[in-house]
């Protein structure tokens, strides 16, 4: 008979993915919200790269491919909606996991989110366990597709 401190102690991350290294693209037109949001994806131990404006975010995601797009709804030159429509238009293919990350919580709001292509409609202010949730599920899907 094992006494319980001679079994093996099993690691918790044992066959869990790794959340970390995710290429996450950031867009808020808020410069705190943007720089706070960035900071702490950082330190979660994720690459991320922003941008303010629907122009900025559309001619990076053009240029670059990311795993995970962040983007707020309401910008000072169109929405995230308009973003997603956009990238469809021009034959650009989407970050595969895209989170609306907004004030605009109406079923409406959510209905389109998820018409427009996002994954998952978030509220402000973001509960941290749950964008922790989405990016281990971004990071689940990423493995499965290597």
């Amino acid at each position: 008979m094992n006494h319980p401190s001679n079994e093996p102690r099993r690691d918790a991350t044992a066959g869990a993915p790794d959340i970390r290294g995710l290429r996450i693209f950031l867009v808020e037109n808020d410069a705190d919200t943007r720089q706070f949001f960035s900071m702490y994806l950082e330190r979660l131990g994720h690459t991320v790269r922003a941008a303010e404006t629907l122009a900025d975010a559309l001619a990076e995601l053009t240029q670059s491919r990311y795993d995970v797009l962040i983007a707020d709804i309401g910008l000072a030159d169109g929405t995230g909606w308009d973003l997603m429509r956009l990238l469809r238009e021009e034959g650009v293919p989407q970050p595969p996991f895209a989170i609306a990350m907004t004030g605009y919580g109406m079923g409406a709001d959510r209905a389109r989110s998820l018409a427009e292509g996002f994954r998952h409609h978030l509220v402000k202010p973001i509960d941290s366990t749950k964008i922790v949730a989405l990016l281990e599920e971004a990071a689940k899907e990423r493995e499965a597709a290597a």
